[in-house]
């Protein structure tokens, strides 16, 4: 378990920010720019001084006011990734890299070697850090702080400052780290896109404060995310089992509750999991059992919610066989199709608009060395 309740006061801006979540996994602390992330992260680095309160991951204590507990940063065991790579300009990548592992504490559970294959480092070994890119530069920044040894990897907006092409090129290696490893990372982002793809947990958090949290798919869910996506992102995010593929149509069926979706695009293997968003302005709902349309994908369920999304559209939840979707229809679809709980219906979604991308469940007791 990864237990954060910490408050913290700098000038006009107050802390105030809990949270008890289960480890290994992905924390991605998610909101506007402003809201607290970036204190919060190095209130848990031991970087920023906590006023009162508690952090703790699994059976290790990193501050504990009440029982005077505040573990110096270097004896955390943290790694700690920043929006800027900060690399030594006097070292070479290979230099940068064996500088984290020699101060590195007993037992290491991953080797020069590994970072390097994991992170395609091995062609940049012998380059200065000035002639990288800055997604080179970000991939030996969390080669770094992987070699550190760490318990717990913190990474603060580690794709802010690289542009669409170079986010594109390092985000697939995050996603190799999280699925190789069963070690808990927190991961802040103002950025839907990477918390879909990377995320296990997610908190939201507003003016200093930690609104909600709780799994991906149940946050995906909740009100307080349409105040930080907007109305066009909002929708649920579903992690599915893959079946196979349609030899027909070259898609990939994917079960979800008691249906089955099928995704363009994604190659994952058979048993698999495989993570799909449906936005909400995506869905058409149906009482009656469609026929003879072009859609792909028809889900069986059942209306759980009626809840008004703004003045002229609302938001229906629909249980699939055990998972939770929306959709946004106009108020008057709502009158005229009477939309309540409790009535059977169909939820439609068109293959092309759906995204997967694959995931690993986080499993075993992680990191906490």
């Amino acid at each position: 378990m990864l237990s954060v309740s910490v408050k913290k006061r700098r000038g006009n801006f107050a802390l105030d920010a809990r949270f008890n979540l289960p480890t290994p996994g992905v924390v991605a602390l998610f909101g506007r720019s402003g809201c607290g992330k970036s204190t919060l992260i190095n209130v848990i680095a031991g970087l920023l001084p906590a006023d009162a309160g508690r952090v703790a991951l699994d059976e290790a204590v990193f501050f504990d006011s009440e029982q005077r507990i505040d573990l110096a940063p270097e004896r955390r065991r943290i790694g700690y990734v920043f929006q800027d790579a900060r690399l030594f300009p006097h070292m070479s990548v290979g230099g940068n890299l064996r500088y984290a592992l020699r101060r590195a504490p007993p037992p290491a559970f991953v080797t020069l070697s590994e970072v390097a294959d994991l992170l395609d480092l091995g062609s940049l070994m012998e380059r200065r850090t000035h002639q990288l890119s800055g997604g080179e530069r970000q991939r030996v920044a969390i080669g770094r702080a992987l070699l550190v040894q760490p318990r717990l990897l913190l990474l603060d907006e580690p794709l802010a400052s690289l542009d669409a092409a170079r986010r594109d090129e390092v985000l697939p290696y995050l996603e190799v780290l999280r699925d190789r490893w069963a070690l808990t990372m927190v991961y802040v982002s103002h950025n839907y896109e990477e918390v879909l793809r990377l995320a296990t947990y997610l908190v939201l958090m507003d003016a200093g404060r930690t609104v909600a949290h709780g799994g991906l798919g149940e946050m995906s869910l909740n009100p307080a995310l349409r105040m930080i996506v907007g109305a066009d992102a909002v929708g649920a995010i579903v992690d599915g089992t893959v079946l196979g593929t349609d030899a027909a149509t070259g898609l990939t069926r994917v079960q979800v509750g008691r249906g089955e979706l099928k995704v363009q695009g994604v190659s994952v293997a058979v048993g698999l999991k495989l993570r799909v968003q449906l936005l909400a302005r995506d869905l058409i709902v149906a009482t009656e059992m469609p026929r003879n349309l072009s859609v792909r994908n028809v889900l069986a369920g059942v209306v759980t919610t009626v809840a008004s999304d703004d003045a002229e559209s609302d938001l229906i939840g629909m249980d699939v066989g055990g998972t939770i979707i929306l959709a946004r229809v106009t108020k008057a679809a709502t009158q005229e199709l009477s939309l309540r709980a409790g009535l059977a219906v169909w939820a439609l979604v068109k293959a092309v608009s759906l995204r997967g991308h694959s995931f690993v469940a986080p499993s075993g007791s992680g990191r906490g060395i």
